[in-house]
């Protein structure tokens, strides 16, 4: 892609994705053609069998070479500890690091069947793809606590998100590029487009901090005020979908348009409904962990909500980020860290308050006004970071300063429980 061309959320996710397999390794395998298989007829009957013989054994390659390719996969073997020490009920620290390290690389597959998916797809529907589960896991966490009643870890772990995102990632981005360049240049204009949808967001969490306390979560007027915020965010990020994917589709545009998909439709959307249940299943166990393992290890339910499980979603992501700063593809790495900050506050955050509403949980946008101002303040020093599109290792550090001493905060923070 252009310098001139934007990295907006989903899309610049999707790169990283694909930038991951170039770091991992190229992988030379493709879908054999109808013209390689026989074509029709009689005579070509035979050859179709050994082609369909030849696109399974592919097929088999592909998800080989996804597994070995990547080392955060060596944490897949934790999946049978994650299943055992909660069947065998070997305790709630054991319950919980086992079930976080085993989702750690479930999050890697699953975007990379989201990748593979999409790819069988026009642009438009694969972009919706790609938006849609490229937040996957922090949306099944966040059901899944919510269904287990733990809002607090809920609320948390979306601003945790964000901060991880906006802070730590963009920071470590701007320090480790600044490390290998003196100065890196990015385009200023799609970052500062990010942060005024986070702007946005912040006035949805300010708006319900007059009529009653955060704790006061069955209050109808704060339920009232979260859900039509919720709706205006949810129909802020269609809008930003139609313009990325129609009015504006030139400014994503790819120039690897013509690469074609390493494994079969049914292939990609068999091991993505998999992968689904699978994060599904891990997340529940983890969640009915944390009230265990909060009380046993002294850790605040805010500060697991904010700063262990956003690592669960994200990890690769993040890693290739500051992976591409190094190479000096700051736009790229830009829109992992901004852009993808701006989709958890347009679509993950409505979507749960939504989705509380449709299931008669109490949900709400009134988080307290501690993080809602650590928030504010968050967004307005990465935008005085940002607005002259170039960036230092100075300014990487004072990012990563502000992440640590915002955790630093939250570990001390008092929450009152909800009622």
């Amino acid at each position: 892609m252009s310098e001139e061309k934007q990295r907006l959320g989903w899309h610049a996710v999707k790169e990283a994705r694909r930038e991951s397999r170039h770091i991992s390794g190229p992988l030379n395998l493709k879908m054999p053609s109808r013209a390689s298989t026989g074509g029709y007829g009689a005579i070509g009957t035979l050859d179709e069998e050994e082609g369909r013989v030849a696109s399974a054994k592919n097929s088999i390659g592909v998800l080989t070479h996804m597994l070995l390719s990547k080392k955060i996969n060596l944490l897949l073997v934790f999946l049978p500890c994650g299943y055992l020490s909660y069947h065998q009920q070997w305790g709630d620290q054991y319950v919980f690091w086992f079930n976080f390290l085993a989702m750690v690389p479930l999050a890697s597959i699953l975007g990379d069947f989201t990748e593979e998916l999409a790819l069988h797809t026009n642009q438009v529907v694969g972009g919706l793809i790609n938006a849609t589960f490229g937040n996957a896991v922090e949306v099944v966490v966040a059901v899944e606590a919510m269904q287990a009643g733990q809002i607090r870890v809920v609320q948390a772990s979306m601003l945790g998100s964000i901060f991880s995102n906006l802070l730590l990632v963009l920071g470590c981005c701007f320090f480790f590029g600044g490390l290998y360049h003196k100065e890196q240049e990015f385009n200023a204009t799609s970052a500062i487009s990010n942060l005024s949808l986070l702007t946005l967001s912040s006035l949805a969490l300010v708006l319900p901090t007059p009529f009653a306390a955060y704790y006061e979560i069955e209050n109808e007027e704060v339920l009232m005020v979260s859900r039509i915020a919720a709706c205006f965010l949810l129909a802020m990020y269609i809008q930003l979908l139609f313009f990325q994917l129609y009015t504006h589709s030139y400014l994503v545009e790819d120039d690897d348009d013509d690469e074609e998909p390493e494994m079969s439709f049914w292939v990609a959307f068999g091991g993505l409904i998999f992968v689904t249940i699978l994060v599904s299943l891990f997340s529940e166990y983890l969640v009915s962990s944390i009230d265990g393992f909060t009380e046993s290890s002294g850790i605040s339910k805010t500060f697991v909500g904010l700063i262990i499980l956003p690592v669960v979603g994200n990890a690769v992501e993040h890693i290739t980020a500051v992976t591409v700063a190094m190479k000096n593809k700051m736009d790229l790495s830009m829109g992992v860290a901004v852009g993808s900050s701006s989709q958890v506050s347009l679509f993950v955050v409505p979507f749960i308050v939504l989705y509380g509403w449709a299931k008669n949980i109490d949900m709400t946008l009134n988080f307290p006004h501690f993080e809602i101002m650590l928030y504010i303040l968050s967004v307005i020093i990465v935008t005085n970071c940002v607005m002259n599109g170039r960036s230092n290792w100075l300014e990487g550090s004072l990012l990563i300063s502000t992440y640590f001493m915002i955790a630093i905060g939250f570990w001390y923070e008092k929450v009152r429980e909800f009622r």
